[in-house]
């Protein structure tokens, strides 16, 4: 069999079955996890790799790692080449060779079948703490990437199926919750477990040449249909320019982000050239981060049907310039890079809304916002909290954005409060959506929520990594933008507003209080359905006076709309007000 001479129908069998390792990789982590940052955030991802390192499948896991787990698993091959055993598992996390944070770790297992490598189980997860100054490792506020924790360049943590007792040793003693960071390594090392046996089923089913020229058959058949995706678009050139709204070290300077969107035929270039030389503070991009948020932000706009493999990147070329805050360079802080990551999605929606203002959404709530809280109980037990907060999809050309609803460069879960009250000295006090918040459309933002947090401890490190303050979340075709995010600290009876991006001490009884700021508008407020307004009202979304203000529905206290009086008060409005934008961009008074 070669070429493409080949049954389809079990082409078609032989995708879903390697395409399902994967999945039961990810069920496997989220099963036997012990951080809820894995089992409840579920921030990690696995994939399926061949004997060459190109990803052929990813788990129904994090969009955000499609790019890094290709590039970190070529640093391990750089490295070992052909020195790789049966029973070997490699390491890293190193993001200046391969990685993308350090609390981000990657194992890699290679599958042998009678003596040969023929794949590559891959899994990545977050881990509560890898070290460093802050408890969580992912402090905004470092100024270089020594200060973040324990950096681990590709290593064998076993050989030939024997543990490594030295790099064990060496990531227990440089890490906070040594416990929970071993549990989660080991829920790695399951997942990868399962996919060697899953694999070599799949071997054993079709044979090692059939399997070979399927994975092969499988990158190509991506890339197939992602350049003919490609061609159903228009050719041309767009722009778009957004702005961080500082690094948290040098407050208030903006942090400008610059994409340039080129499609020509069956390929596109996403270039991030204009973008920040490379910040302070720690949100810096490694590259294969940012070439994550590419795929991702094209991937959105693709067919559902393309697979999620390495024959996708194929099409569409990413350039970041080395030494800026889109591919930093050592020494730079990288712990909080998610928040850029995430905010170079929604830029590159303002250059996709440009090319498809049919398909393309409103600016979100800017991606998580990381909560940490770490500190030592009276009996010098540590304890770590970490959570990444997102709420907000922007409105869309065809429905609201949604509401409580994780980043599509997430696809994360807020953890439970009952778990969370149960397993650390916190207690969760109030968790509801902010109204008024949303940006205005006929097809509204997505309602952000706030959540506070009540320390119980006597003192602990609160560090936050948030966005959008200044810079609102950007509303489409008319569109209002979204509401900014804020943080507030109460102690003994005052509250005081504190910075998007901190870390600080708490004391016992403390309450920090986070807003996620609300999701874009996409279109004409006033072109609204009044019935779709008085819903958001009855569910304490939209006040009577915001409806008046920014949809001119009049309701009457029975909860009605008043149909007259909202007619002539549209039309009072639409004559007052001047053209729409196409992009509403707004900065905070």
């Amino acid at each position: 069999m070669t070429g493409r001479d080949y049954d389809p129908i079990e082409f078609e069998l032989f995708k879903n079955a390697i395409f399902s390792i994967a999945d039961e990789m990810a069920l496997t982590v989220h099963r036997t996890t012990y951080s809820a940052v894995l089992k409840d955030n579920m921030d990690y991802s696995t994939a399926f790799c061949d004997a060459e390192g190109r990803l052929v499948a990813q788990g129904l896991t994090l969009p955000s790692h499609l790019g890094s787990i290709p590039e970190a698993l070529a640093a391990v091959i750089r490295r070992y080449g052909e020195d790789m055993q049966e029973g070997d598992i490699f390491v890293l996390n190193d993001p200046f060779e391969g990685g993308m944070h350090l609390p981000d770790i990657f194992l890699f297992q290679p599958i042998f079948v009678a003596g040969e490598r023929v794949a590559i189980a891959a899994t990545i997860c977050h881990h509560t703490d890898v070290g460093g100054r802050v408890p969580g490792s992912n402090a905004s506020d470092s100024t270089e990437i020594y200060q973040e924790g324990l950096r681990i360049p590709p290593l064998k943590l076993y050989e030939r199926g024997r543990p490594n007792p030295t790099l064990h040793m060496m990531i227990e003693r440089n890490v906070r919750v040594p416990v929970k960071v071993f549990g989660d390594l080991r829920a790695q090392l399951a997942a990868c477990t399962i996919a060697e046996r899953a694999f070599k089923e799949l071997v054993a089913r079709y044979g090692r040449e059939t399997t070979r020229l399927y994975m092969d058959e499988l990158l190509d058949y991506a890339e197939r249909l992602t350049r003919a995706a490609l061609l159903d678009l228009p050719d041309g050139e767009w722009r778009f320019e957004d702005h961080i709204d500082d690094d948290g070290v040098e407050v208030g300077k903006p942090i400008p982000l610059r994409v340039r969107v080129e499609k020509r035929g069956d390929r596109m270039v996403v270039d991030w050239t204009g973008t920040s030389p490379q910040v302070k503070g720690a949100i810096n991009n490694t590259f294969s981060f940012t070439r994550s948020a590419a795929y991702c932000g094209i991937r959105s706009i693709l067919p559902a049907n393309i697979p999620n493999n390495e024959g996708y990147f194929r099409a569409i070329e990413v350039i970041a310039p080395p030494g800026t805050v889109a591919h930093g360079v050592l020494p730079a802080a990288c712990a909080a890079r998610g928040l850029t990551g995430f905010r170079m999605v929604d830029c590159l929606f303002g250059a996709l809304a440009q090319m498809l203002p049919e398909r393309v959404g409103a600016a979100g709530d800017g991606g998580n916002i990381g909560v940490s809280i770490g500190g030592y109980t009276p009996e010098r037990t540590p304890f770590i909290y970490v959570d990444f907060t997102c709420s907000a999809w922007g409105g869309r050309p065809f429905a609201d954005g949604c509401d409580g609803n994780s980043h599509m460069f997430a696809n994360m879960a807020s953890p439970s409060i009952e778990v969370t009250e149960a397993e650390q000295p916190i207690q969760i006090t109030r968790y509801e959506f902010l109204p008024d918040t949303m940006g205005a459309g006929q097809y509204r933002g997505g309602a952000p929520f706030c959540r506070e947090y009540r320390f119980l401890e006597t003192e602990g490190v609160l560090q936050v990594r948030a966005d959008r303050r200044a810079f609102l979340p950007f509303g489409l075709q008319g569109g209002g933008a979204g509401a900014p995010s804020m943080n507030w600290l109460t102690r003994e009876g005052k509250t005081e507003a504190l910075p998007s991006k901190f870390c600080i001490t708490l004391r016992r009884g403390d309450l920090f209080r986070l807003e996620v700021p609300g999701g874009g508008g996409w279109g004409d407020p006033l072109a609204r359905d009044p019935q779709l307004v008085l819903r958001d009202a009855r569910n304490g979304l939209v006040s009577l006076h915001a409806a008046r203000r920014d949809y001119g529905v009049v309701m009457t206290p029975g909860w009605v709309v008043d149909t007259a009086a909202t007619e002539a008060l549209r039309a009072e409005c639409r004559a007052a007000r001047g053209p729409l934008p196409a992009i509403t961009r707004e900065r905070a008074a």
